[in-house]
C-alpha cells in the first residue's frame, strides 16, 4: 500500500513505516498545500498526516472518490480534521494518544514556572547585558508552592499537571471538566468554571474543535484575579487572543505562558512586546523519544488498518 507521510518524522519512525508500506516522504516541514491536500488522497492508500494539515470538509468535497482509506494522525489533537467528512468519504482517522501526556504536562509546568518567577525576562537582561547584580527586590515573581491550580479539561493531560502540580509543589488541585471525573489522580475538587478561573494559576488543557472554540474569552478572563497566571498548552483557538491581549494589557491578569497560538506560526506583535509573558512555539511534544512514540503509534494504526484489525486508536 502506498503510504504518504507529510513531514519529516524520526528516522526510526521512517524505518518501521517502509517495513510495511511504500513510502513518499514530504521533505518540507511545512503543512500540506491545499493541492497537495487533495493529490493525498486521490494519489496514495494512507496518509499519515500532522498540525496544520487541513483535511476539512472541502477537501474531501473536491474529491468525491478518494482512492485514499486512512488518515493515521501524528498527534492527539485532531482537530484539523473533519472526521464526520473523511468517514462520509469512507476513510478512517485514528490518532496517538497517551504517548504525548507526560511530555505536553512538563511543559505546563515549565510555562507555570517561568512565567511565575519571571525567567523569560530574567534571561533577557541578562543576555542584554543589563543585569547589574542581586539585591533584595529585583525581579519579584510569585512563589508557586501551596498556591491554588485551576485545570480546565481534566483528562490525561489535565490528571498528569494535577499531578506534578500537587505532588512537586503542594498546590491546591480544583478542576472544571464538561463530564463527571470519578478520580483525579491526587486530591482535587471538581468545581464550577468561576471557582476555577478564580484560582491563582489556570490552564487549559481542553481538546481543540468547534466545542471549545474561544472557550477562553473576555468574559473568562474578567473572573481571574489581578496576580493570577494563565497558561495555555491545549490548542490556540481554543482562546480568544485578542481578549486575551486585553487583559493583559489591562492588568487583569499578572502574566500568560503559551506554547499555542489562535493563528499559529503567527504571534502577535502586542504578545511578543509582553515581559510578562512566554512564548515557546509549540514544544509540547518537543522530546525526540515523544515523537518517536507518536510516530511508531501512528504506524501501529496502519499497520492494524492494513491487516484488517481494529485500530489500536480511533477518532
Amino acid at each position: 500500500m502506498k503510504l504518504l507521510i507529510t513531514r519529516p518524522l524520526p528516522e526510526t519512525v521512517m524505518a518501521a513505516a517502509r517495513n510495511h508500506f511504500d513510502v513518499t516522504a514530504r521533505e518540507s516541514t511545512l503543512p500540506l498545500t491545499p493541492d497537495e491536500l487533495r493529490a493525498s488522497l486521490r494519489d496514495y492508500d494512507l496518509v499519515l498526516p500532522t498540525l496544520g494539515d487541513l483535511y476539512k470538509a472541502d477537501v474531501f468535497a473536491d474529491v468525491p472518490k478518494p482512492r485514499a482509506r486512512m488518515l493515521a494522525n501524528f498527534g492527539v489533537g485532531y482537530n484539523h480534521i473533519d472526521v464526520a467528512a473523511a468517514r462520509a468519504a469512507g476513510l478512517e482517522v485514528s490518532n496517538t494518544p497517551g504517548a504525548v501526556t507526560d511530555a505536553t504536562a512538563d511543559i505546563a509546568l515549565m510555562l507555570m514556572l517561568m512565567t511565575a518567577r519571571r525567567a523569560g525576562e530574567g534571561e533577557r537582561m541578562v543576555r542584554a547585558g543589563a543585569w547589574q547584580g542581586w539585591h533584595p527586590t529585583q525581579m519579584l515573581g510569585m512563589h508557586l508552592s501551596g498556591k491554588r491550580l485551576g485545570i480546565i479539561g481534566m483528562g490525561r493531560i489535565g490528571k498528569a499537571i494535577a499531578r506534578r502540580c500537587q505532588a512537586g509543589f503542594g498546590m491546591e488541585v480544583t478542576f472544571f471538566n464538561r463530564s463527571p471525573v470519578a478520580d483525579a489522580g491526587v486530591p482535587a475538587r471538581q468545581v464550577s468554571m468561576a471557582e476555577v478561573l478564580a484560582a491563582d494559576v489556570v490552564v487549559v488543557a481542553v481538546p481543540g474543535g468547534a466545542a471549545t472554540h474561544h472557550l477562553i474569552n473576555a468574559q473568562a478572563l474578567s473572573q481571574m484575579q489581578s496576580h493570577a497566571i494563565f497558561v495555555n498548552i491545549s490548542r490556540g483557538d481554543v482562546v480568544d487572543e485578542a481578549a486575551l491581549i486585553a487583559a493583559l494589557s489591562a492588568g487583569q491578569i499578572a502574566g500568560a505562558g503559551l506554547d499555542v497560538y489562535e493563528h499559529e506560526p503567527k504571534v502577535p506583535a502586542a504578545l511578543l512586546a509582553m515581559e510578562n509573558v512566554t512564548l515557546l512555539p509549540h514544544l509540547g511534544t518537543a522530546a525526540l523519544e515523544v515523537r518517536a512514540d507518536m510516530g511508531r503509534m501512528a504506524v501501529d494504526n496502519l499497520v492494524a488498518f492494513a491487516a484488517g484489525k481494529p485500530l489500536p486508536n480511533p477518532v
